[in-house]
């Protein structure tokens, strides 16, 4: 049994995430969660308070799936970990990422700094392998698993396997 302060997150994140952050009022949410609106405000302050706390429950569960791939010592293993690891998120987890494209475009929220360290890590293990210019590649490989955990969230895994196959092969992992 969720308790209300975990009823008005699971209620925001689903309303921002299919409605964004700025079609979805306190009042909208409150409603939702089962609660009066006064408690959300008792709890996060205002509705920016709200989304905060539901970014720092996001990007703890990002920190949590990076983990293995920042601590990987074996090159291949890495790139391999980065390509698929968009292939092994929960559905249940969705709306957290669903959430996260919609504030890059509407409140220009882009997290790029949390994810730095997963670059980093994929430009030295292409450095590792050997390709010439291995932060460019990290990135460019970056902005694809992007893509494709976009059209995960939009039409199924099934829809991105292809890609998938081909960045394995692509980079011979």
């Amino acid at each position: 049994m969720l308790d209300r302060k975990e009823k008005i997150i699971v209620a925001a994140l689903r309303l921002f995430a299919n409605n964004g952050y700025n079609g979805v009022s306190t009042n909208k949410i409150a409603k939702e969660a089962g609660v009066s609106e006064g408690l959300i405000f008792r709890h996060f302050k205002n509705k920016q308070g709200l989304l905060d706390a539901i970014l720092q429950q996001a990007f703890e569960k990002a920190a949590i799936l990076y983990a293995d791939i920042i601590t990987e010592q074996n090159p291949k293993q890495v790139i391999w970990k980065s390509i698929t690891l968009p292939f092994h998120s929960d559905p249940k987890e969705y709306d957290f990422w669903r959430l996260q494209f919609k504030l890059k475009w509407e409140l220009e929220i882009s997290g790029k700094e949390k994810m730095q360290p997963m670059t980093d890590k994929l430009a030295w293990a292409l450095k590792e392998l050997g390709y010439a210019e291995p932060k460019k590649e990290a990135d460019l490989l970056q902005h694809i698993i992007e893509s494709i955990s976009g059209g995960i969230l939009k039409d199924g895994k099934e829809s991105q396997e292809h890609l998938k196959d081909f960045l394995l092969k692509k980079y011979a992992v």
